[in-house]
């Protein structure tokens, strides 16, 4: 929809990260690497979108680091509607993940609540099929501009680690998340 709207892939791969992250700056080469695109195609956004203002830069060490402009006029209107086409990324990523398997719990955390200290960012309890669910997550880390870190255990294994009093699963269970499946809380 926003690739439409703006005319190029590109860019709104661009936006995305720096209206995700706006507090963050990054170099040409990362950039090319976070959102997937050939590095003269990122150039070429990045400086239409200094020109407009949206982005600013700065030479540092003999690299230019992009950063959003929060000053700019059109700031908070295009953050939020880059965050509005993310709440739609992400229910299309929900229903794309179900397809993977038999899927009993399914949390978002960390970058999906701006949890930085979450350990994960999708956590899951079911069977998947992690060949199709790795190519699944390849393709949302290029459209979040955003390295999606998960892990996925089987019930068994679930059931296993809440009984052991499992560290790791007690921090997400006690974690802020967003939960979008759960077929746990009715099994023992």
């Amino acid at each position: 929809m926003l690739e439409q709207l703006f005319g190029s892939r590109t860019r709104v791969k661009i936006l995305r990260l720096f209206y995700a992250n706006p507090d963050q700056d990054y170099f040409v080469r990362e950039i090319t690497r976070r959102i997937g695109e050939q590095i003269n195609s990122v150039r070429r956004e990045l400086n239409n979108l200094s020109k407009i203002g949206i982005l600013t830069f700065e030479d540092k060490n003999r690299k230019k680091y992009y950063t959003v402009d929060q000053s700019f006029i059109l700031y908070s209107e295009l953050r939020g509607l880059f965050l509005k086409s993310r709440m739609t990324l992400e229910k299309r990523m929900i229903n794309k993940i179900k397809e993977t398997g038999s899927i009993f719990y399914l949390a978002l955390c960390g970058y999906f609540i701006d949890d930085q200290n979450a350990p994960v960012d999708l956590f899951i309890v079911g069977r998947i099929n992690k060949k199709k669910f790795n190519n699944l997550l390849e393709q949302f880390n290029a459209d979040f501009g955003q390295e999606l870190r998960y892990t996925a255990i089987t019930v068994d294994e679930y059931n296993y680690r809440k009984d052991i009093t499992d560290k790791f699963l007690y921090d997400i269970i006690n974690r802020e998340k967003v939960v979008v499946i759960d077929k746990l809380t009715n099994k023992k």
